[in-house]
């Protein structure tokens, strides 16, 4: 009697499977080559080719023409519609029909003016279902139309993923066909991929694997590819393996679908839209056949997107919403960047985002989930809390270049002490497969090993969209309980939070900011952009607060409350993670650039009518009658300019009191009070009784004096405002990354063009100018400023950039020693080391911050002032800002051209709290509002009575015709009492979040003085103003 033998060789037995099902070699006997049967060709293919993105209503009223597979179309960014003829043969009765469709561009299928499912070669997705079992009552012939954007997942890099586009790329339709599907061989071959992973991953150690190894090897024995009858005892071989199940105690998996789309990257936004309807169409689809199928979308402006422009699609989403399967999650309005926009703009995407879920699918998200941001502000957990989202999800501080996070599941407190629970997924992705790899990493990385037995696993392919497949899906069912590996559920972020809430007694807990360790070039890259983002969060303040004491002020007045959101949604929209970090190609950079525009332009016309609501209008011939808005609660005295005849400008000093309006009079007391003269030797000096700068001809800073207590700032020897420049070539992420060795590079900046001349020699404001040479094509140009009452001194700046790969910063070093500087960041500052000692503190050798950044010892400090960056390094005694890069990819052009910006240097007495550094930022980025009007008297709106308490916000009510919303904030790190004082006529006043829902178990409490506030160290607090 014949005994098959037993074999031991594990390698030939595992390479005998994997040739088994493998795509290249042997498929001409292999289970591989069985997956397609017979095909057939189309009836006919025609094609029309649109420069623009076309609705489908208007794409096939066109002219279509006669073309075949093989042909090529383009170029890049342009629309190829397809016409479809098929006809079904009648032999396929029976059989799994589809149409197979593989071209390297993006494509969509429209069936019956709907579209219906996405087609991406990179995505998997490379055929349409027209039968799963052809039956004679179903349509033979059908008419279909293909959308195919010339364009890949990843956009259409030339060289490289991240390269610039290739504009005159072409794509070719390689597959036009219809096909007979296996759907028995597609079934045997997701059985032997996943024994074959575990074989693999397992390795020679776990009795485990070899289970799988030779229960693929006789699975291989009885399977005759030839003969699908054979497939049903190969099949339940691997169902026998797979049903074995773990124990009680093995971590739990939480499977969600998943499918990340930046808003725009390497693609503008308008193809986006078509991202997002090519991938969810596929999904709905998924969930048809799945009814356990979740699947996790986060950005409500994706939402609205598809909305507007397939609102049958829109409609199948809101029901698979109902039914639990589709689930809107992170309630912002773009998965924005952590750490570049304001405080307010933090708190307008949760508003913005949570009030379209809930007015679109009846709920707040409970998460905040932003995977792929470049980091997290240590004031996060405040704002998500305050919009009733105690959940967190990321995974990109795996990303770390050189210190590993220790932990996946913890609590996360920000500097206010606000505690969420936050989740990183272990698999440390966003866009898993569902393969054996990624479920054995999840047990493997999990660093709360005993703390945590519960994960995220997010399956789909990202980025550019494509989302989760059939085969994925089928995968993950194979193993829900099979020993081995973890136990597998689809989930949804609820159950998995909810899950890990209630076991979360051993949870460790981290303090402070999310602190990624790679992409620190984003905080200077694009610097149009991040001017842009500043200006404009600066100005709808302004309008904001203008149009509320308008309203107050003129019963006739409108508040601009749907302008103002249109305005507030297009500048939210440029804060997504790939285009405030200005990691993003240059079509992107062009759009971002006209958002900006707009809001520029409407803006300022919104707060010019606001302003002019505020007094009377002068008559005629009276135009010299000019009025100026403070917008800030404090009052300020401060040089402005005023248009004078011709090109000519006339300065004049004012004082305007807290959020109020003052008419611009000459205060003579201070005309004479700023004085610049000129050395025998060409240094200048500038003076204005605050401060004395000495200043040589190359324009840095010899000497910088307080005055009062005759204290230098400069350091013995050294320069300040030295312009260093550097080499800029990273690792790989052109436009996102700076690397520690750059600082071995640094070259100074000290090629004359221009000597340093004296503009304006006394009066309210002294200024000298200069212009260095960076290289043959770049140049600096700059005035320093020195302004009658003002504490710092001010750097105008011009450069003309032309350079390729190159770092430009600005460098004080100061006579100040502290291991720690102080850095504003949104609603509060924090800390971080100027020393190197270990891994963590050289790992932000660049970092980030907002308005200023301080550098103190005790009883004096430095203040490094700016309007528009957000790049700092201060290193032992050494303050620099980084001003402007060159990478050459995404965007070849990226910076390329004219800059202006400005910054400042505020030596001050005494802790930055007592010294107003905090207030003096505000005022630099925030100016004076000059206007044609008559004021009878000064009049002020809002104040309080604490210099630690930022009067941030003052806007309408959403929603709320009579009421005013009021944000304040603690900004020193103190506990505080403070009163608001009001000169509008109010009616009532409640507590409220962020999301403007009052409070009323928070009462508030009233005096003669106002209304009386409490703040923990920098806590934000919300008050709505009933007004009369």
């Amino acid at each position: 009697m014949y005994h098959q033998p037993v074999l031991k060789n594990r390698r030939t037995l595992l390479e005998r499977a994997e040739k088994f099902i493998s795509d290249i070699y042997f498929t001409d006997c292999n289970l591989r080559g069985r997956l397609f049967g017979d095909t057939h060709p189309l009836e006919s293919i025609t094609v029309f080719l649109s420069e623009k993105r076309i609705p489908y209503s208007e794409a096939v009223q066109q002219n279509f023409q006669p073309c075949k597979v093989g042909d090529a179309f383009g170029p890049t960014w342009w629309t190829c519609w397809f016409k479809v003829v098929l006809k079904i043969p009648d032999g396929w009765r029976g059989k799994e029909v589809h149409l197979r469709w593989e071209s390297d561009g993006e494509g969509m299928v429209w069936r019956n003016d709907q579209p219906v499912q996405g087609l991406t070669k990179e995505g998997e997705k490379t055929s349409y279902i027209l039968s799963e079992c052809l039956k004679d009552s179903e349509p033979h012939g059908i008419t279909l139309y293909v959308e195919l954007a010339c364009n890949g997942l990843f956009g259409a890099g030339q060289g490289s993923m991240i390269a610039a586009p290739d504009p005159n790329r072409k794509f070719t339709l390689q597959k036009a066909e219809l096909v007979v599907f296996n759907r028995d061989v597609r079934e045997l071959l997701t059985d032997f991929e996943m024994l074959v992973d575990i074989v693999k991953l397992l390795g020679e150690g776990e009795q485990r694997g070899f289970q799988a190894l030779f229960t693929a090897n006789e699975m291989v024995n009885l399977c005759d590819p030839a003969n699908p009858a054979s497939f049903a005892a190969a099949r339940s071989l691997a169902q026998k393996f797979f049903a074995q199940k773990n124990g009680e105690s093995q971590h739990v998996v939480h499977a969600m679908g998943h499918c990340h789309i930046d808003s725009a990257w390497l693609w503008p936004y308008e193809e986006t839209i078509r991202k997002c309807a090519r991938s969810w169409v596929t999904v709905i689809r998924l969930m048809e056949k799945n009814p356990e199928f979740v699947f996790t979308c986060s950005q409500a402006q994706q939402f609205q997107w598809v909305k507007s422009w397939y609102p049958g699609l829109f409609s199948e989403i809101k029901r698979f919403v109902q039914k639990g399967q589709f689930i809107p999650v992170g309630g912002t309005w773009v998965e924005m960047d952590g750490n570049l926009p304001s405080g307010e703009s933090m708190v307008r995407q949760f508003l913005y985002g949570q009030n379209f879920f809930k007015d679109e699918f009846g709920h707040y998200c409970k998460e905040f989930w932003l995977p792929d941001t470049f980091g997290y502000s240590a004031q996060l957990p405040q704002i998500m809390k305050g919009c009733e989202i105690s959940r967190f999800l990321t995974q990109k501080l795996s990303w770390n270049l050189v210190n590993t996070f220790p932990h996946n599941t913890f609590f996360w407190e920000g500097i206010d002490g606000t505690p969420v629970l936050t989740h990183f997924p272990p698999g440390n992705s966003y866009e898993m497969k569902g393969k054996v790899e990624d479920l054995i990493n999840t047990v493997k990385n999990n660093k709360d090993k005993g703390r945590a037995n519960h994960s995220a696993v997010l399956f789909g392919f990202g980025d550019g969209g494509g989302g989760p497949t059939q085969l994925m899906l089928d995968r993950l069912q194979r193993v829900r309980d099979t020993d081995c590996l973890p136990k597998v559920q689809m989930s949804n972020p609820d159950v998995l939070f909810s899950q890990l809430e209630s076991d979360s007694s051993l949870l460790c807990t981290w303090v402070g900011e999310l602190f990624l360790e790679l992409h620190n070039g984003t905080y200077t890259t694009q610097a149009k952009i991040k001017l842009g983002n500043r200006q404009c969060e600066v100005l709808l303040h302004d309008v904001e607060v203008a149009s509320c004491l308008a309203l107050c002020k003129r019963d006739r007045f409108t508040y601009p409350a749907c302008k103002l959101q249109e305005l507030w949604r297009l500048l939210l929209l440029n804060q997504f993670h790939d285009v405030i970090p200005g990691s993003c190609i240059e079509m992107v950079v062009e759009d971002a650039l006209q958002y900006y525009d707009e809001i520029r332009t409407t803006g300022s016309r919104l707060l010019l009518a606001a302003c002019e609501s505020l007094g009377t209008s002068p008559y005629k011939g009276a135009g010299s009658s000019m009025a100026v808005l403070n917008t800030l609660p404090w009052e300020r005295t401060e040089v402005v300019s005023l248009s004078g005849e011709g090109t000519q400008t006339r300065l004049a000093l004012v004082r305007v009191p807290s959020v109020g309006v003052a008419q611009v009079t000459e205060m003579t007391e201070h005309m004479d009070s700023v004085s610049v003269t000129m050395m025998v030797d060409g240094t200048i000096i500038m003076e204005n009784g605050l401060l004395k700068a000495t200043v040589d001809q190359r324009g840095r800073l010899m000497s910088l004096l307080l005055v009062q207590t005759n204290r230098e700032t400069i350091s013995e020897g050294c320069f300040g405002n030295q312009f260093a420049l550097f080499d800029d070539v990273p690792l790989y992420w052109d436009a996102w990354d700076v690397m520690d060795y750059h600082l071995q590079t640094r070259k100074p900046v000290i090629e004359l063009v221009e000597p340093a001349k004296i503009v304006r020699s006394k009066g309210l404001q002294g200024s000298v100018s200069f212009s260095l040479r960076i290289s043959g094509n770049s140049i600096i140009r700059q005035e320093i400023i020195l302004d009658a009452c003002c504490p710092y001194i001010k750097f105008n700046t011009q450069v003309d950039w032309e350079e390729a790969h190159k770092f430009l910063k600005v460098e004080f070093p100061v006579q100040v020693r502290s291991p720690n500087a102080t850095y504003e960041i949104q609603f509060g500052h924090l800390q971080r080391p100027t020393h190197r000692n270990t891994s963590w503190d050289w790992a932000r050798f660049e970092v980030w911050g907002h308005k200023w950044a301080d550098l103190s010892e005790h009883g004096f400090g430095v203040a490094l002032l700016n309007d528009s960056k957000y790049g700092y390094s201060i290193h032992e005694n050494i303050m620099t800002l980084s001003l402007l890069r060159a990478p050459k990819a995404p965007d070849a052009n990226a910076d390329m051209g004219c800059h202006n910006f400005t910054y400042a240097l505020m030596p001050h007495t005494g802790p930055f709290q007592e010294a107003s550094v905090i207030q003096y930022a505000y005022n630099l980025n925030f100016p004076l509002r000059v206007y044609h009007g008559v004021i009878s008297e000064p009049w002020s709106a809002f104040s309080v009575n604490s210099p630690a308490v930022i009067l941030e916000t003052i806007k309408q009510a959403e929603r709320r015709e009579n009421a005013l919303l009021i944000r304040l904030y603690e900004s020193h790190g103190s506990s505080v009492t403070a009163t608001l004082s009001a000169s509008l006529p109010l009616k009532e006043a409640w507590h409220c979040d962020l999301l403007e829902r009052p409070d009323s178990s928070i009462p508030v409490s009233k005096t003669t003085s106002g209304i009386s506030l409490t703040f923990k160290p920098f806590q934000i607090r919300s008050v709505l103003l009933i007004i009369q």
